[in-house]
């Protein structure tokens, strides 16, 4: 057994308790069948991640759940790793190169990977790292990366099992592209925001020179790719225009007036221009047309194509094209309006829809299964709102380009043969083309979208496409434990992933959890300056604190404000089980543990009852993920059941063994969510079998109805709510701690030396006092309580303070009605000032009855 110090210190105990539990094997999965298993798999953070407080909650959850899986015999595993995350860690190290005056294409392809990988071995395992400060009691013999071999061979093996089956295909379609990463993006990497911008309405020459038509845009330099204008085919308005032309302006090229039902009649004008290669809709419209595609912007949204205005940036040439039409008289107007943009969530920057040729996967045959399985309640959401969220964007979703121009990621497993155009897709890279058997094939320059590989993490953590034990015992996994803003980008994917390659749901559940923000609700950024290092609050007050901090008060799903001050009163919480458990080992040396259910009073009774409703809410809490809900209950009885009262009972009325116990299914049942002084105090008591014992494997507390004593309950909180009352009346008196008196009591009996010693009392008296005049008096629910004022104060000096009170008070009354009674004061007066003073008189008269009294 360690002995506790004075005062507990986490930097000294945290990192010697974390290393004690490593070298011990506690954290390591084991396949058992004889155990029902329990499995989670770390959302991956990005390689290029520092802990921030989304990653502190995020995990802080999961361990919460895994350590009281594991307390409760489940076969328990918790799976960490990282993400290779494409695009960051590409501009993370393309911004390293940029300071040596280079490019990636200074380097060439090889080079530059390797330059990646070594940035990867260097700071790739910093967040793992710092997820160890927390607790995490992760396998991390099992840790993973999502460009790991055997990761490498699942997704090999997945795009061309879905190639084989037609659902992964290379198209020419439209797909948003950024700019600034130059990449295509799906649908679920863009972030949607309002922002005021303008609508312009431009005039198209009819050819004929019989007039115009006029159109409405927001993006003016894409009319320079416009193909037709459209109109409804029920618009009489333009029927007889349906067939005709006019005259793209500034390009003078004649382009056709189609009719198509995409176009609202009652919209605008109703007419609207058609760009098939910049727009979703107009690209669908085209093809139903077909239209010519033109493209009319790079890679780096410069014009191409558009004659003059080729090579200007997107916005110049916006500039230019304005004021050219202007200086024809063919900008009809420009009207402010705000409208939803398209931005890239990595970089923030505008993205822009364009026709490129990608890869993709259809995604209508695997969001069916997807679908089922959550209506039929095989898998849930907590909260289960979301599930509504899912399903709608399910629902909805449209084919998934899962294409990257980047370098750094998975790359395409697909080859392009230079003679006859046929593609080969393989397992094993090919030699030769397999239709014309030449070997003048090149490999598809793109790699697969980040989330791609990480859809399948379920699976390829435990060893797929082998069929292990691993996978066998862990899969589906329990829970996941991901934020809401990657239910699209990760969730939904990972469940259609595991319908289809492992035909199960890849998780029982998703336990959705909201975002943290600061103290005023606002969302943590750089630009504000108000984020939050969560290894600087580990420092300063412990992980336990800030585990705390982040579980109570939060629910599912929902956003928690993080206050730092409350890392204070929780590092006081554990300074408080601290010192309790220090009294409790002093108090039991030398003294018999023996469990004596034969000698427990009332209050072990009561102790014992309220530990074993305590435990069995805690294990509902956690059952039904209300982690935070089970948090505030242990903090309520540990602080104020445990050690307000029963220590202080014990002063007096001291059972050793129920002490000790209660104390250690205290330890247990707190441990998940503050591991490390739980552990560090298992191991100064008597409870610890020795050098191998821990904690972190005991047996998690159940409820146990043997251990229900209502009576004892009864009893105690009658006692409890008098000393409460008695205490209450000595501070209104402002009576000093030391000073004791009688206490009378009616109605009630109590064990007179617990209530002499928590009451302050020189002696308790069950009867009521024969000078009730000469007592102040408090009732509770079930008894009455006096205490003799002469005893607490000195009398002479308190009818004399009285005695001026009341002469001040009757003043004041005098005064007050005096006004009261000035008729032309009521009838000038605003309304509410006279209330106020009618509300000041009736308080006056109050606290002269009361001074009377």
């Amino acid at each position: 057994m360690r002995e506790l110090p004075k005062t507990y210190d986490p930097r000294e105990t945290e990192p010697r308790i974390y290393k004690r539990w490593l070298d011990g094997g506690y954290f390591t999965g084991v396949v058992d069948t004889a155990k029902p298993p329990f499995s989670i798999v770390i959302p991956p953070p990005n390689v290029t991640n520092q802990l921030h407080l989304g990653h502190a909650l995020d995990n802080t959850l999961q361990d919460i759940l895994t350590r009281w899986k594991r307390m409760q015999g489940f076969g328990v595993i918790w799976v960490p790793g990282t993400d290779h995350a494409g695009i960051a860690t590409q501009i993370k190290v393309e911004e390293e190169l940029r300071k040596e005056g280079k490019t990636r294409f200074d380097l060439g392809r090889d080079a530059f990977l390797e330059r990646v990988w070594e940035w990867k071995r260097k700071y790739g395992s910093r967040i793992i790292e710092q997820l160890k400060l927390l607790g995490s009691s992760a396998d991390w013999s099992r840790e993973r990366f999502t460009m790991d071999d055997g990761c490498s061979a699942a997704v090999r093996e997945v795009f061309v099992r879905l190639y084989e089956k037609g659902l992964i295909y290379q198209g020419n379609r439209i797909i948003n592209w950024c700019p600034s990463c130059t990449t295509a993006l799906s649908d679920a990497e863009v972030e949607h925001e309002e922002r005021d911008g303008n609508l312009w309405h431009i005039r198209y020459p009819l050819s004929d020179g019989s007039g115009y038509l006029t159109v409405a845009t927001t993006r003016p330099e894409t009319m320079l790719g416009d193909s037709a204008v459209a109109v409804n085919p029920s618009d009489e308005r333009y029927s007889h225009l349906v067939g005709k032309s006019v005259t793209l302006p500034l390009m003078n090229r004649e382009i056709p007036i189609i009719a198509d039902d995409y176009v609202e009649q009652d919209f605008g004008t109703g007419c609207v221009k058609i760009t098939p290669c910049h727009d979703p809709n107009d690209f669908e419209v085209g093809l139903r047309h077909d239209l010519p595609q033109i493209l009319v912007l790079d890679e780096h949204a410069h014009v191409i194509n558009g004659g003059e205005y080729n090579g200007l940036e997107r916005y110049e040439a916006r500039k230019r094209i304005l004021a050219d039409l202007t200086a024809l008289g063919l900008l009809e107007r420009t009207e402010t309006r705000s409208h939803n943009v398209g931005e890239c969530y990595r970089c923030g920057t505008t993205v822009e829809p364009i026709t490129s040729k990608q890869w993709f996967v259809k995604m209508a045959p695997l969001a069916e299964p997807a679908i089922e399985v959550v209506r039929d309640g095989r898998m849930k959401f907590v909260p289960e709102r979301f599930s509504k969220t899912y399903l709608n964007w399910m629902e909805n979703v449209r084919d998934w380009c899962i294409s990257r121009q980047l370098w750094w990621g998975h790359q395409i497993p697909a080859w392009h043969c230079r003679d006859c155009g046929h593609v080969t897709v393989s397992r094993a890279d090919p030699d030769k083309c397999e239709h014309c058997g030449n070997a003048n094939i090149e490999r598809d320059p793109d790699v697969l979208d980040t989330w791609f590989s990480s859809a399948l993490w379920p699976f390829e953590v435990f060893g797929w496409p082998e069929r292990t034990p691993e996978l066998d015992y862990w899969y589906p996994t329990s829970v996941v434990c991901p934020g809401y803003e990657i239910i699209f980008f990760w969730v939904a994917r990972m469940i259609f992933s595991g319908m289809e390659h492992m035909g199960d749901v890849p998780f029982r559940t998703a336990f959705i959890h909201g975002m943290v923000r600061d103290d005023q609700g606002r969302k943590m950024s750089k630009s504000l300056g108000n984020g939050v290092d969560p290894q600087e609050v580990i420092d300063a007050y412990g992980a336990d604190a800030l585990r705390m901090n982040i579980v109570v008060g939060t629910s599912p799903g929902s956003d928690m404000r993080f206050i730092p001050a409350k890392c204070e009163s929780f590092r006081n919480f554990a300074n408080k089980l601290w010192n309790a458990a220090r009294f409790v080992l002093m108090q039991i040396d030398g003294k018999s543990t023996e469990w004596n259910p034969a000698s427990f009073s009332e209050l072990d009774r009561w102790i014992l009852s309220k530990l074993n409703r305590v435990v069995g809410e805690v294990n509902a809490n956690l059952e039904g993920f209300e982690l935070g809900i089970a948090a505030e209950k242990l903090y309520s009885f540990v602080w104020d059941d445990f050690c307000d009262w029963y220590i202080e009972f014990s002063k007096a009325r001291l059972n050793a063994g129920v002490l000790l116990f209660t104390l250690g299914e205290i330890l247990k049942l707190l441990h998940p969510f503050m591991p490390f002084i739980t552990e560090e105090i298992w191991q100064s008591l008597p409870l610890c079998t020795g050098d191998t014992d821990a904690l972190m494997i005991q047996a998690y507390p159940i409820r146990d109805d043997a251990e229900n004593f209502p009576d004892a309950e009864a009893s105690t909180e009658s006692l409890i709510r008098a000393v409460r009352a008695i205490r209450n009346l000595r501070a209104e008196k402002n009576v000093p701690p030391g000073k004791r008196s009688t206490v009378y009591v009616q109605g009630a009996q109590f064990d007179a030396a617990i209530l002499t010693r928590l009451a302050f009392a020189s002696e308790v008296v069950f009867a009521a006092p024969p000078n009730i005049a000469e007592c102040v008096q408090a009732t509770t629910e079930d008894c009455t309580l006096w205490l003799p004022l002469a005893e607490l104060v000195d009398l002479d000096a308190e009818r004399q303070r009285v005695a001026k009170e009341r002469e001040r008070t009757l003043a004041e009354i005098e005064k007050l009605r005096a006004k009261l009674a000035n008729t032309e004061f009521i009838a000038k007066a605003p309304a509410a000032v006279v209330a106020a003073e009618r509300s000041k008189l009736a308080s006056a008269e109050a606290l002269l009855t009361r001074l009377g009294e």
